[in-house]
């Protein structure tokens, strides 16, 4: 009986599926999307998102842990110097699975996995626009004579 054992081996032997895992997590942090099929994205989704938690705190212990499953250096540095930063709020998730199909040779169900706060499309922080006044009517004076005109006329009062 398989009960509770939700771990996919993706029909590989350990050291294959390690490997495997490493290269696609080094891949989508360099490249922040990937294509691959559905089930390894969700492999890579349970992989990866440890990973990321584990960088938002910028130690030595925690970039040896990560470098232990990620096994390239760029891919650590790119982790804990762009990746961490755009994470630093976000409580989890930091992964979306957006599925695109089936493949034409095999059928598979394939999908892109992309890390979520590189994705302008779905960003929902806008960027503060300027608002442009249109106004009526036309000042004769300029900002300095109307400065200049109140200052005069507090001194007077007083």
């Amino acid at each position: 009986m398989r009960h509770r054992k939700k771990f996919n081996h993706l029909g590989r032997k350990a050291a294959h599926r390690k490997a495997m895992l490493s290269n696609m997590a080094s891949s989508l942090i360099l490249h922040k999307r990937i294509s691959t099929t559905t089930a390894k994205a969700k492999a890579l989704k349970m992989y990866v998102e440890p990973l990321i938690t584990k960088s938002k705190e910028d130690t030595t212990h925690s970039r040896r842990v990560v470098f232990s499953y990620l096994k390239q250096k760029e891919a650590v540095t790119e982790l804990f110097k762009e990746v961490s930063v755009k994470v630093a709020n976000r409580p989890g998730g930091y992964t979306r699975i957006l599925k695109t199909g089936n493949r034409l040779g095999d059928n598979a169900e394939m999908c892109i996995i992309e890390l979520v706060d590189f994705n302008e499309t779905y960003v929902t922080e806008k960027k503060a626009e300027v608002k442009k006044t249109t106004r009526r009517r036309k000042s004769t004076k300029t900002a300095d004579e109307t400065t200049e005109v109140e200052a005069t006329e507090v001194k007077g009062e007083e």
